[in-house]
Parts: C-alpha cells; sequence; structure tokens
C-alpha cells in the first residue's frame, strides 16, 4: 500500500486530537513516544553519514546538511585531480562525463530512467532552458501539423537547426488558435516568476499566472505549456503532479515542473507520470552543498527536437569541432551548456552516496511521520490561539516542511536559533520547520516544538 495513502487518516486525527491521539495511553509522555519512535526508526543509522552537533536543524528544506564522504572526495579533487592530473583529468577523471553521470544517480530519485537527466546550471537557468524549450516543442508541432516551410524533409521533420529527426511528439489538438499562452504559479517562488515572463517574451507569448488549484479551469487552445511547483515553498503543500500533468497533456499543452522542495523528499514518478519538463535543485533534500548544480529533465520522446535556448559548446554534437554551425548532442545533453563546474559537481556527486540501500518511499514515511508528530507536539505544547497552521493536514497535500505562522514570526525565529532550533522564516509572518528524514529524528522534533512553545508561552 502507498504510505500517503496509509496515512491520511492518521494525519487528520493529529489535527484534530493534539496531544492526546488516538492510541496514546493515559500519562504517556511526547517524549517517551519520540523514544519510541526513534527506537524503531529504519532510517536512523543513516544520521551517521552526517557532519551534524545537538543543534536541532530543521531548515534542510533551504540548505542540506554536509555529508561526511563530501570534504574527502573535494579535497581529493583538488590535491591530486586538479593538483597532479590538471587537464588530465577531463578524461582520466571523468570531468567531461560528470553532468550525465550525476544525472543518471539523481534519476531513480525522482522517478526517471537513465539518459534524461544532465546536472549543471542553477535552477533559474534550467527554469529559462525548460520553459522555453517547452514552447518552442509546442510551436514545432503545430508548423508540422500546419505543413509550415522547412519542417519536412523526406517524410521526416526537422529540428530547429535544419536537422532530420523522428517526431515522436503527437500532432497540436487544435491547429487555430495559435498556442500563445502560458501558465505560471501564482504562488510560486519569485525567481520563476521571472524567467516565466522573459520566457514568454522570447516565444511571444502571453503570461498568465494563475493559483495551482485553478490550472485546470485555465488550461485552453491557447496554453502552451504550464509552469508549476511541486512543492509550494512557503506553504509546503503538495501538488497534484499526476492529475495536473494529465490535465495539461488533454489540453494539448506541455508540463515543466519545479521540484526543488520534492526531489529527495517525496516520490516524484517523472517517466510514470508523464512529465515533459522538470528542473530542481540539489542543496536541499540532496545535501549537494551550497550553491551546488541543478539539473534538467528532459523526457525521452521529447529530446530529438528540444531546442534549447541557451546552445553552447558543450551541448555541441562535436564540442571540441568548434564549428561556426551549431549541431545539437544527442539526448539529454542537448541541455549542457558551458563548462562544467567540477569542485561544486563533484561534491553533489559524493553527497548522493548516502542514498545508496535507499528507497524514497521508506523516505516518504518517515517524513510524513516527522511532520505528523511535529504537528502533534505543537498541538499540545504551544498556547492554543498563538500559531495557524499553513500546511496541509492530509497526506496527500504535504510535503516534508510545516509552516505556522504568528504574527511575530521573525523575532521567534531569531529566538529558536539562539536556543540551537533552526528553522527559517519567510515573510511577513511563516515559520518554516523542513523535516529530512535521513538525518532528523523524533526526539529532536519533540524538543523543537517544545522550545517553540516556549517562545510563544
Amino acid at each position: 500500500m502507498n504510505p500517503v495513502d496509509a496515512s491520511t487518516d492518521e494525519s487528520e486525527e493529529v489535527g484534530r486530537g493534539g496531544a492526546a491521539a488516538a492510541g496514546d495511553s493515559p500519562g504517556e509522555s511526547l517524549a517517551g513516544r519520540a523514544a519510541a519512535l526513534d527506537a524503531v526508526d529504519e532510517l536512523a543509522a543513516y544520521r551517521e553519514l552526517f557532519v551534524l552537533d545537538e543543534t536541532v536543524y530543521l531548515d534542510g528544506n533551504s540548505l542540506g546538511a554536509l555529508p561526511r564522504s563530501v570534504p574527502g572526495r573535494v579535497a581529493d579533487v583538488v590535491a591530486r585531480q586538479w593538483g597532479e592530473l590538471r587537464i588530465r583529468s577531463w578524461e582520466e577523471s571523468g570531468w567531461w562525463s560528470a553532468p550525465e553521470r550525476i544525472g543518471d544517480r539523481i534519476a531513480p530519485l525522482v522517478g526517471a530512467a537513465p539518459g534524461q537527466i544532465v546536472v549543471g546550471d542553477s535552477t533559474s537557468v534550467n527554469v529559462f532552458k525548460a520553459l522555453v524549450g517547452a514552447v518552442r516543442l509546442v510551436h514545432g508541432r503545430e508548423e508540422q501539423s500546419t505543413g509550415a516551410p522547412g519542417n519536412e524533409v523526406e517524410g521526416q521533420s526537422t529540428d530547429a537547426h535544419g536537422n532530420a529527426v523522428e517526431s515522436l511528439i503527437s500532432p497540436a489538438r487544435d491547429a487555430s488558435p495559435v498556442r500563445d499562452e502560458i501558465l505560471v504559479d501564482a504562488t510560486t517562488f519569485p525567481t520563476d516568476g521571472y524567467i516565466a515572463e522573459s520566457a514568454a517574451r522570447m516565444t511571444g507569448c502571453r503570461l498568465r499566472p494563475v493559483d495551482p488549484g485553478e490550472v485546470r479551469a485555465a488550461l485552453g487552445p491557447r496554453t502552451a505549456a504550464v509552469l508549476l511547483n511541486h512543492v509550494d515553498y512557503r506553504s509546503g503543500r503538495l501538488h497534484d503532479l499526476p492529475g495536473l500533468t494529465a490535465a495539461v497533456h488533454e489540453a494539448g499543452a506541455l508540463a515543466v515542473w519545479d521540484l526543488c522542495h520534492s526531489a529527495g523528499a517525496l516520490p516524484v514518478g517523472l517517466d510514470e507520470h508523464g512529465v515533459d519538463l522538470a528542473v530542481g535543485c540539489t542543496y536541499k533534500y540532496l545535501n549537494g552543498g551550497p550553491g551546488s548544480p541543478a539539473y534538467l529533465y528532459v523526457r525521452r520522446e521529447h529530446q530529438p527536437r528540444f531546442d534549447s535556448p541557451l546552445p553552447g559548446w558543450n551541448s555541441h554534437a562535436e564540442p571540441f569541432g568548434m564549428q561556426a554551425r551549431y549541431a545539437p548532442a544527442e539526448g539529454a545533453l542537448r541541455g549542457r551548456v558551458g563548462t562544467p563546474d567540477i569542485l561544486s559537481m563533484l561534491a553533489l556527486e559524493a553527497a548522493l552516496d548516502v542514498w545508496e540501500g535507499v528507497s524514497v518511499e521508506a523516505v516518504r514515511a518517515k517524513s510524513l511521520r516527522l511532520t505528523d508528530f511535529f504537528l502533534e507536539c505543537v498541538a499540545g505544547y504551544v498556547p492554543p490561539g498563538r500559531v495557524e497552521t499553513v500546511t496541509p493536514l492530509a497526506h496527500t497535500e504535504r510535503g516534508s516542511q510545516v509552516a505556522l505562522r504568528c504574527p511575530d514570526a521573525g523575532e521567534v525565529m531569531r529566538r529558536l536559533i539562539a536556543r540551537g532550533v533552526v528553522g527559517d522564516f519567510r515573510h511577513p509572518d511563516v515559520l518554516r520547520f523542513g523535516f529530512t528524514p535521513l538525518y532528523v529524528g523524533f526526539a529532536e522534533v519533540e524538543r523543537a516544538a517544545r522550545a517553540l512553545a516556549e517562545e510563544l508561552a
């Protein structure tokens, strides 16, 4: 049974019952419950793979903790690969192939087969590549269906650079009107909105911000692409990726998903649910380090016609040919642009070692137990009416964070951090607590809720 579905009722009970949730025996303390939960935690041993101290660290949804495997690997990259091998490391140390090699390691964490993810650049840059690329795919499909000049070569279609390819994209459902609208999550992280506005200008589209709950109603014959967040960065709300992707496809458009707050915290299922393009950062639940490179997913069937708005020598079919005319490489390599940031990229590769033997389903199951228990502790400890829970209680609508609203949130968080409980604050009044199942335990959750209650008393 899917752990998300199996636990929905439990979530609702926590929301109603507070500290006296169903199953508690009289007099049993939350601290005792925490110890019991830690004792049977199948992921507890993974905490030892991270550099941690006595601080309760609940900000992994902003920056993940340092895996112990990283410092030694980075030292080797600097001292031996760079210091001794120097230029030879592009081949002998595998630097050149790192973007796709590391992409293939991220792939199973987001439900993708190998050969569809390339690592590099920032999330913002990859949002731009994905969204412009999605609109160009749709416009190219429309030109093909209407027999526009230059799109037919001996029964085959051509990409934007004149190369013959087999089209794997279904014809547009409507030849008219032209698809000239991009829908974007109106509650998105601001950068995604800025990038979407720029992408709309570049592609001649109109940008239309909509609430994720209104996407289905907003879809229409003019919709070219839709940019959505899997988990809302502020509230922690989990959006319906399978259902919304299906609705976008039914309308004849393409779906682009931002996975920054879901990858490494819960199952994504990119291949299973037919997602067209996706992007994500690696410094949150993937623990890649500050500023670690992001990634771009291009579904395999779209790769022959994916036309990146940032073609670079690294994505050229012959990168060392130094040709004046651009010819894109095959596959996901089309998502590359310039020289990879090797130090941070190989730090990320080492960080991914912690995932060996870990299933995303087990991580999700613990994430829900952690957030349920935190909500229960907050209900049991915090004075009534002092905070409002922003994050949905239903498991099917919750990511791996809990957001609480209180009028003096900024000052409250500063005091919590001073006493060793680290979360973060989002303007104007939201306390965010992120729960990384690989290194957060239940005793820490209880301690955090108790500290919060003391600060709010």
